[in-house]
Formats: C-alpha cells, sequence, structure tokens
C-alpha cells in the first residue's frame, strides 16, 4: 500500500465512478481499478459495493477514507515542509585557528553576501583535527594552513602568508638591528600547540638549525600568544596577519627571515570524493581575493633581519 493507492482510493469514493477518478487524475481506467482490487486485498476487505455499475462506499471503505485523507494531508504537508525548508543548501567549512582569526570572518560574509540562500557551519581547530573532520565527512571543505597527510584528501594553494619571529619592545633582542641564529639560542618562547601548522614549522625550523630554545609557554589562542610576547618577554614564530595590528602600533618588533624559509600559505582543502558543489567553487573563487596580504613588512620602520 503506497501514498498513490491512497490518492487514487479518495478520489474513486470523491467521485463515486472510476471513469471519473481516472479522468482527474490522469491516469486509465484500468490502473484506477487494479488500485482499488490491490487495496481490497492488502486489508482483506471490500472497500466498494457495485450495484447497477454504481459504486457505493462501504463502512470498512468509510473507515479507510478517514484515515487516507489524514495521511495524504500530512505527507502533503511533510513533503511542503522539508522543500520549504531545506532546500537551501549548507556548507559546513572547517578553518586551522589561524584563519579562523585573521580571515574567516570575512570569507563567510562573502559567502552569504553572493548567495543569501546558502547557509553554512564553522568549525575552527587546529589543522590535525580539521584534518580528521574531513576524513569522518563531518565537514565538507576546510582552509587550513598546516600540511595535509591524508592521500583522500586534495589540498589546493589558495591564499599566501608568512610567518615573522616577534617579541615585545622591551625584549633584549629589539635593539639589535641584526638577529644571528646564536641569538635564539637558550631564548624563551611561546608556541602553538601541537598540530598545529604554525607549531610544525617552528619545529621543522629548531631541528634543521640546531636550535635549543625554552618553551615556556604553550597555547592555541593568539591573544594569549601575543600578551606572552608583550608582557612576558617571549619570541613567538606567528602569521604576520595575525600580529599586523601590533606590530604597526609599535607593541612588537619583528624579526624577518630573509631565507623565506617562514613562508606558507592556506590551502582549500576537500575529500577527493567529494562532490564539488557550486557553493564550494564560488568558496575557491572568493579566496582568491584573499591571495596576498595588504601589508608589507619590509615597510615596517621596526623590523629586524634574521641572518
Amino acid at each position: 500500500m503506497t501514498i498513490r493507492h491512497l490518492r487514487i482510493f479518495i478520489a474513486v469514493a470523491e467521485n463515486k465512478k472510476m471513469s471519473l477518478a481516472a479522468k482527474k487524475l490522469y491516469i486509465s481506467q484500468p490502473t484506477v481499478s487494479q488500485a482499488i482490487r490491490e487495496l481490497e486485498e492488502h486489508y482483506g476487505v471490500k472497500l466498494f459495493e457495485r450495484l447497477s455499475k454504481k459504486l457505493y462506499i462501504t463502512e470498512a471503505g468509510k473507515y479507510l477514507l478517514f484515515q487516507a485523507k489524514n495521511l495524504v494531508s500530512q505527507y502533503d504537508n511533510l513533503e511542503k515542509s522539508m522543500k520549504e525548508n531545506y532546500k537551501r543548501e549548507t556548507l559546513r567549512i572547517g578553518a586551522s585557528l589561524t584563519v579562523g582569526a585573521i580571515l574567516l570572518s570575512n570569507i563567510l560574509n562573502d559567502l552569504e553576501s553572493y548567495n543569501p540562500n546558502l547557509d553554512t557551519f564553522a568549525y575552527v581547530n587546529n589543522t590535525s583535527v580539521i584534518e580528521k573532520k574531513l576524513l569522518e565527512s563531518n565537514l565538507d571543505v576546510a582552509i587550513v594552513e598546516g600540511k595535509i597527510k591524508s592521500h583522500d584528501l586534495i589540498s589546493i594553494p589558495m591564499i599566501d602568508d608568512y610567518l615573522v619571529l616577534v617579541c615585545g619592545i622591551d625584549h633584549p633582542l629589539s635593539t639589535k638591528k641584526e638577529i644571528h641564529l646564536s641569538d635564539l639560542e637558550n631564548q624563551k618562547f611561546v608556541v602553538r600547540e601541537k598540530g598545529s601548522g604554525t607549531r610544525e614549522l617552528l619545529d621543522e625550523f629548531l631541528k634543521l638549525h640546531n636550535l635549543k630554545v625554552k618553551i615556556v609557554w604553550e597555547a592555541s589562542s593568539p591573544d594569549t600568544i601575543r600578551h606572552a610576547v608583550i608582557n612576558n618577554r617571549c619570541l613567538a614564530l606567528m602569521p604576520m596577519r595575525v600580529m599586523e595590528k601590533d606590530i604597526i602600533d609599535h607593541k612588537m618588533n619583528v624579526i624577518f627571515n630573509t631565507t623565506n624559509e617562514w613562508n606558507r600559505y592556506f590551502s582549500l582543502v576537500y575529500h577527493k570524493d567529494k562532490n564539488i558543489t557550486d557553493s564550494i567553487v564560488l568558496l575557491k573563487d572568493i579566496l582568491k581575493k584573499y591571495k596576498s596580504p595588504n601589508f608589507n613588512v619590509s615597510e615596517l620602520s621596526s623590523k629586524l633581519i634574521l641572518e
């Protein structure tokens, strides 16, 4: 028994003739007869008496008619509700912590501006957690600064970024015009948590140059890190975009790596089997406008040079 069976039955009961029901439903009369016969066989009762070529609904038929109208009405309401409330697409976007702090809000506003019918859900965590969410299909797409390790994920570089070493204006290194690697030995550092792309880059740098530093803070919050730099005489390797305001306001000094070892990019990431919807294509187009930072570290009067 299906909703179609009930619609045909209701039409026959209301029109009292199978031919009129068939005409109203734009189907053949044999199709109507078969549907009524299947209903009667299904329930094991007669729904209509056929007397002198006329149809008379039985008591069982009257009961079914009442229930059928309720069921069909509920079904139609469900169809209408689902189409009205869920025809809007929801795009689940993941972002690593740096992206979440400096770009995600503007990106979401752009998405809403270009497609008002698109709903978004944003999730921010470090790169390794975001990668796991993508693999488990808990996110549709993500923008991250860290390296993606799974071969099941596609990673497309989209946004240029670079990191700088920063210190407070009262830090001993802030008065030096040139910083050598030996100057960083045993310095206090505040670092990002394990799993962060920024932390991974710093660890690689320290290992490559065989540098020993004192890690005295570990934090996932950029705001916590900036306070440790400004108030606790710590060094930190951080994205220039995050520290821009403090640097411009002369609360921090920049130690800029001239070898470009700290250059990187933010990538658009999604599963290789993901259906690429129009909203994902739109997101990709929006990211292009953020490709380059709107400032240049070399123009800042407080910069120092790492050699």
